[in-house]
């Protein structure tokens, strides 16, 4: 057998040296398959994180916008609907469980071409250049994605500054070093799949390994990790999936507690700092501010009011959610017509009694205190609200990301914002 010419007097032992790279799994086929999957799979997940960030509706107040600079980038944002009630619930699903279940098919074609990351010499030709920098970034970004949105579903976000602006532009160096790879592999990825031989490639290694799997295992095998992490993940998102299999997520176990206030939360009162002596009967107002001036109200004035009833889910950033609770209380648009607003009930800034920490204050479109479905709540499933969910008031909103449901409400000021 005569020596592979790419072999040529590089020492084996070197990550340069095509020698070095003994796997016979490696192969244009078995790298296009795992990239077809993610040129499906990666767009999803862009879109539906897009939609996620638009969710917070970051152009109606400083206090939702947690990327200023953005420029040119928020360009696609619109006002963020109220219907149907479970859409930010069905794109936070589909985004985090989608996010989870690729995983294994990034990492096993990152594996599948680090052969090229060490070919030598490293520049060729422009256009090699820039294959190798659109490379570099996709590879760079994509690890950075993947990495910071598990870490944020963990609840142990650990990178320095938010998690918001980075994820977002991480998002976008992520997308155009993505579509420029797309350009220029994917016409390559289909003839590799309709070809039956593999010669030629510098992806087969020159002094194969004995095999210990088929390819087609390998493929077998990454498929069945992603089916585990799907499995493991989907049960915090989705109805008819027991939520107790969701053993990867945070809030994937049994219900907290049990009774009418037995689902999930993110924050509860003693991590909030909500002192029991600020939240009494005796000592807690409502402060509601608008065109005509201030009204403060108690927890047994807001009850005297006309109550009205929707069935809600609360969805999360960070995937998890619940199905419909029923919650009963006051409308926002009542509200906003006791202080001047019968007709046309504006933005509203809601002021948590939570002194610390993200979204202790969000604001809210005019069509999400429009609807008669957003309520300022006082009950939950037929019972009083705990305090770990909100009492003794607490924001729901269809279709809006949890943080902006936001609970212990002391102040809500109505107007442009």
């Amino acid at each position: 057998m005569r020596d592979d010419p790419r072999e040529g007097s590089r020492d084996p032992r070197l990550p340069s040296s095509p020698g070095f790279w003994r796997s016979p799994l490696r192969g244009p086929r078995f790298t296009s398959v795992l990239g077809l999957v993610l040129l499906v799979g990666i767009p999803v997940l862009f879109v539906t994180g897009l939609l996620s960030y638009a969710a917070y509706n970051p152009g109606l107040s400083p206090v939702n916008d947690k990327t200023p600079d953005k420029g040119i980038l928020g360009l696609y944002l619109f006002a963020w609907p109220t219907h149907p009630r479970w859409l930010y619930r069905l794109n936070q699903g589909v985004h985090v469980t989608l996010g989870v279940t690729l995983i294994p098919v990034l990492l096993a074609k990152l594996w599948s071409v680090i052969p090229r990351l060490f070919a030598m010499p490293p520049v060729r030709s422009l256009a090699h250049a820039l294959e190798r920098l659109s490379l570099l970034l996709l590879v760079g970004s994509g690890l950075f994605e993947f990495v910071t949105g598990v870490l944020n579903v963990q609840l142990d976000y650990v990178f320095p500054g938010s998690f918001y602006p980075l994820h977002f532009y991480g998002a976008w160096v992520f997308l155009a070093a993505f579509v420029a790879h797309a350009l220029l592999k994917t016409p390559v990825a289909l003839r590799n799949l309709r070809r039956l031989r593999e010669e030629g490639s510098d992806l087969v290694p020159t002094r194969p390994a004995e095999p210990t799997v088929s390819r087609r295992g390998a493929l077998w095998f990454v498929g069945s990790g992603s089916l585990l992490l799907f499995a493991t993940t989907a049960g915090q998102s989705f109805d008819g999936l027991p939520r107790r299999t969701a053993l990867l997520a945070p809030h994937g176990g049994a219900d907290p507690g049990s009774g009418p206030n037995g689902f999930q939360i993110n924050k509860t009162a003693a991590y909030a700092g909500i002192d029991a002596a600020r939240t009494s009967e005796e000592a807690w107002r409502l402060v509601v501010t608008g065109r005509t001036g201030t009204v403060r109200l108690s927890r047994a004035q807001l009850s005297a009011l006309p109550l009205h009833s929707a069935a809600l889910p609360i969805a999360c950033v960070e995937g998890w959610s619940t199905s419909d609770q029923r919650w009963r209380g006051v409308r926002l648009r009542d509200l906003a017509a006791l202080v001047g607003y019968e007709d046309d009930p504006p933005d509203v800034l809601v002021e948590s009694l939570q002194q610390h920490g993200a979204f202790r204050r969000a604001a809210l479109r005019a069509n999400q205190v429009a609807d008669p479905r957003s309520l300022l709540a006082l009950q939950v499933n037929g019972e009083a609200l705990s305090p770990d969910h909100g009492y003794p008031a607490r924001v729901i909103v269809p279709a809006a990301p949890g943080v902006l449901n936001t609970k212990w409400v002391a102040r809500m000021t109505f107007g442009a914002l």
